[in-house]
């Protein structure tokens, strides 16, 4: 038996003139066994809520039947299967990846292509280069010092004391072009002390000859960096005391008496104009005034 049919233009009144058990009978042919006694035990009171109810009972009935359908048919079983796959899959491609950054970076070193690391090394300065740069930091201003924390015996980071990309391509080129800059401003350099009796002397020796430029001098025993200096000058120079006197950026031996055998004899004076430095430069632009 079907059941008459309905739309939107069939009158309200006729549709619930429908008879209750045709309609009940129709609709439990139409629902699964497991399903059947629900449909047979419900019987509303309420004529006109009797359609709404049926309506509700058949949905959540289809509900649920779909609900248990699809449990069985999804075990813990198979969640475990198609876990262990997705993660075999992105394991996979991890390892594809590695793989192919490994080729790449040996195709690049085959065509001589060197990585960042290598472009960006830390730029390692000599004695002579340390020397220097030490010198032309702490020259150019007064209130530049050493830090506390440096190390004197071992050589010091390029980038507290130059004033360019010590990890730069043209790193090397602008380090010999400070070398020789730093010696050409400062051709005679005297690293000294104020109550010391062989600095007094040199001073004295240096300021009778009218240099021109004149001397730099820095008395490093008053210096708030003197800690540190004075071992870091012993390990660039190899002269464990002060003073030191730099000729053109190299040490000579300044203990007094050779010092006044090079002035007597005048070899101090021709060091010091090879260097770069004029004797009597400076008296003669006094006498000029």
């Amino acid at each position: 038996m079907s059941l008459p049919r309905v739309n939107s233009r069939t009158p309200l009144h006729q549709y619930s003139k429908l008879h209750d058990s045709d309609l009940s009978r129709s609709l439990s042919m139409s629902l699964p066994p497991q399903f059947a006694h629900v449909l047979a035990a419900f019987h509303p009171r309420k004529p006109k809520q009797r359609t709404t109810f049926i309506a509700l009972i058949i949905l959540v009935c289809l509900s649920s039947y779909i609900f248990i359908a699809n449990s069985a048919s999804f075990s813990p079983t198979m969640a475990i299967r198609r876990s262990d796959s997705a993660a075999a899959e992105q394991l996979a491609m991890a390892l594809e990846t590695i793989q192919n950054s490994r080729l790449a970076g040996v195709s690049g070193n085959k065509h001589g292509q060197k990585s960042s690391h290598h472009r960006k090394m830390s730029l390692k300065l000599d004695k002579a280069q340390e020397l220097a740069a030490v010198s032309s930091f702490l020259a150019s201003l007064p209130q530049n010092v050493i830090p506390p924390s440096v190390d004197p015996s071992i050589p010091i980071d390029p980038s507290l004391v130059l004033d360019f990309d010590t990890r730069g391509p043209r790193a090397r080129d602008e380090v010999r072009a400070m070398v020789e800059d730093v010696w050409l401003r400062n051709p005679v350099f005297l690293w000294s002390k104020v109550y010391s009796p062989a600095s007094r002397e040199i001073k004295s020796i240096l300021a009778d000859l009218y240099l021109r430029p004149a001397p730099t001098i820095i008395d490093v025993d008053v210096r708030d960096d003197s800690d540190v200096l004075i071992p870091m000058l012993a390990r660039l120079t190899s002269y464990s005391d002060l003073p030191v006197l730099l000729i053109g950026g190299k040490p000579i031996d300044t203990s007094v008496d050779n010092i006044r055998a090079l002035h007597k004899s005048g070899e101090l004076q021709k060091m010091i104009t090879e260097a770069g430095s004029l004797i009597n430069g400076s008296k003669k632009k006094k006498n000029r005034k």
